[in-house]
């Protein structure tokens, strides 16, 4: 079994990414960061930027725990993990056989956050969440930019299309193979 990590920024495009390579791989399964609450899990992250963006103060076992269920089950071909620590968390890392970053531009980025989760905002949240990513949330997606994608194997430009996307990652592991 091959596990694949897909990493971005907050809407950088993981999920979306992930999903569609599970329709891509035959016999895949997926992981999903966000469908987990780990102990020690980041609540300001501007202070945790300020504190040395220490990746290990997230305590990872129960996702780790889930990958090792998924390898011994045998059942799949492929652990997909949508993940976005990449290689920067000593827990997972070992795991990982391929890890992908999609670097999206943070302008793409926080709008597509803003229409995913803003939706029924009025124009004075949308306003004062925006205040907030200057200040404060804007200097963790850079600090993932620093960190998670010079440590993944391969970078795809995130402004492609979502099939260019996958068609990328899917070349890359037909290589791999």
């Amino acid at each position: 079994m091959k596990i694949i990590s897909v990493a971005a920024v907050t809407a950088g495009g993981k999920t979306t990414i992930v999903n569609e390579l599970k329709k891509r791989l035959r016999n895949s399964q997926s992981l999903h960061f966000d469908n987990y609450t780990f102990e020690g899990e980041v609540d300001n992250f501007f202070q945790w930027v300020l504190d040395g963006a220490n990746y290990h103060v997230w305590n990872l076992t129960p996702l780790e725990d889930d990958i090792l269920k998924v390898k011994s089950a045998g059942i799949c071909d492929y652990l997909i993990l949508d993940y976005p620590f990449a290689y920067c968390h000593d827990t997972i890392k070992p795991y990982i056989d391929t890890a992908f970053f999609i670097d999206t531009p943070l302008d793409i980025s926080l709008a597509r956050r803003i229409l995913r989760d803003m939706s029924d905002a009025t124009a004075d949240e949308i306003r004062r969440d925006l205040e907030m990513y200057l200040k404060y949330a804007r200097i963790a997606f850079v600090q993932m930019q620093k960190d998670i994608l010079p440590s993944s194997d391969y970078v795809i430009d995130g402004t492609l299309s979502v099939e260019e996307i996958v068609n990328a990652i899917a070349a890359q592991m037909d290589y791999r193979r």
